[in-house]
């Protein structure tokens, strides 16, 4: 059939749109709902927005692999001699003139379907089906570009291949924005490429800059390439400024305060009383404690950013970051172990855990920094719910004032999954899961590792009032609460500063 197949199919596809906008009118032959035809016709419109967005990924597939095999053919249809990059520019500019977009935009099209067409082929399958969108799958290529061919399917494996385990209440890749698994992608980038965190943060610092943009209208772009944890800790102490500027008398915008304090810490002399305002930035650090101690090179994890070297975390400990906590880490899957409170007030402590579990706000697609997020009881105090980590949320003022002003609801979390949420619509989305995962453990702790003790050998009580001393040996305990069970470690120099750094004293 050829190419009167192609004009059919798309003919069909024709024919099936206007179906569909007929529908979307509620023009069709039969009501979404005789019972109820408003709620039938908002609950159809919103069936036919899903099954856009899977028709649209399949489409992106099918153009992707049709571009790669167009330009397979063209290379092979080439006269002999003509110049690689000469026959790369001009199937770039044929494809960019059949889709009407740039070169450069051709060139990054082209570049993403030969990563899904040649490397990629888990993505490139949920892409056709539906289950991802074209955005999520640039995201992949992007990460992955920087890995070998183990990396890149590792990478793809993580994410993609059914047999990897995920918790049951965790959004899949496809639930997610794509902006939203791009962060995903690239923590888990940073935790498992082949060269080492520490190297390529040390290439990185040598291109720091600042960069000046012309914009329209008489405005232009001032931006810095800095360490992460400076350019975080910059971003929260602006949030922090523009938000104690806000009041009833305040007639500018969060973000326009924001642009303005920017300005005023640039253009300024540090004389200026503006520059001795109480307000600290913030910045949440979370390290595995053998790489706080230098036994391992594991990265730690920035709060709102992902993973930083273990050696700039030293460094904010070592500087006295007031807000880096010390977390133990269950040392099974890498989790914070549980807090928990039974009055009405959420101490400090349970704030900290509820944004190590949840990173950002829980609702879908948030990426409303957690320092600007509220503590919400997800079953009511009134109505006998408990201050206790499972019945936490920490919604960004936006989304905790829906919950309290619209149908939407959260469902149930637990001390290490967020909750999801329901929407008036009775549709269920499912929440943003951390990414886990086991510390290392050095391999001098490892083989000088003794036989577990017997249970009536373990520390259990001590008299009211007396100090906590961990045992001769370093404690950490493998189940949450820590009563369970005790893996025993020889104490070393380096366990000594860990053991000073977990329990204090001497």
């Amino acid at each position: 059939m050829g190419r009167e197949a192609v004009v059919k199919a798309f003919a069909d596809i024709r024919s099936a749109l206007a179906v569909l906008n007929a529908e979307v009118d509620g023009c069709g032959a039969e009501p979404f709902s005789a019972a109820d035809p408003l709620a039938g016709l908002a609950d159809g419109n919103l069936d036919i927005l899903a099954g856009a967005a899977a028709v649209e990924a399949g489409v992106a597939g099918l153009k992707s692999r049709a571009a790669m095999k167009y330009a397979d053919t063209a290379h092979a249809l080439a006269p002999p001699g003509t110049p690689a990059r000469a026959q790369e520019m001009a199937v770039a500019a044929e494809i960019g003139c059949v889709l009407a977009i740039g070169p450069r935009a051709a060139s990054a099209f082209l570049s993403v379907s030969h990563a899904l067409t040649t490397t990629l082929p888990l993505t490139l399958l949920a892409l056709q089906a539906g289950t991802l969108s074209w955005q999520h799958a640039r995201g992949m290529a992007e990460e992955a570009a920087t890995l070998d061919a183990a990396g890149a399917a590792a990478l793809e494996g993580h994410f993609l291949d059914p047999d990897t385990p995920r918790p049951a209440t965790a959004a899949t890749i496809g639930e997610m924005p794509a902006h939203r698994f791009k962060h995903k992608a690239r923590t888990w980038r940073e935790r498992h490429h082949p060269e080492s965190i520490e190297k390529r943060h040390a290439k990185g610092l040598a291109d720091r800059r600042v960069e000046y943009r012309p914009d329209q209208d008489g405005m232009a772009w001032l931006s810095a390439c800095l360490p992460a944890h400076q350019a975080l800790a910059g971003w929260n102490r602006l949030n922090a400024l523009a938000r104690a500027a806000q009041g009833p008398n305040e007639p500018r915008t969060l973000t326009q305060i924001r642009a303005d304090e920017f300005a005023s810490a640039i253009l300024t002399s540090g004389s200026n009383p503006a520059h001795s305002s109480p307000i600290r930035a913030q910045v949440l650090v979370t390290v595995p404690v053998f790489s706080l101690t230098g036994m391992t090179g594991e990265p730690a994890m920035l709060d709102g950013f992902g993973p930083i070297p273990a050696s700039m975390a030293r460094d904010l400990v070592a500087n006295g970051a007031d807000s880096f906590h010390r977390v133990l880490v269950d040392p099974r899957d890498g989790a914070p172990l549980e807090i928990g409170r039974t009055s009405y007030r959420v101490t400090k402590a349970m704030r900290n855990w509820l944004r190590m579990r949840d990173g950002t706000c829980p609702f879908p697609g948030c990426s409303n920094s957690s320092l600007d997020n509220e503590a919400d009881h997800l079953l009511a105090w009134q109505h006998g719910g408990t201050t206790g980590i499972s019945n936490l949320g920490q919604p960004c003022p936006k989304h905790h004032k829906l919950r309290h002003t619209t149908g939407w609801e959260p469902t149930p979390a637990t001390k290490d999954e967020p909750p999801g949420w329901t929407s008036p619509s009775g549709r269920h989305y499912k929440s943003e899961h951390q990414d886990w995962e086991p510390p290392h453990w050095p391999e001098t702790v490892m083989s000088a590792m003794p036989a577990r003790p017997k249970p009536e050998e373990q520390p259990r009580e001590r008299h009211k009032g007396q100090a906590h001393r961990p045992p001769p040996c370093t404690s950490v305990p493998t189940e949450p609460g820590g009563h369970a069970d005790y893996l025993y470690i020889p104490r070393s120099p380096a366990e000594d500063s860990l053991r000073r750094f977990l329990y204090g004293g001497s």
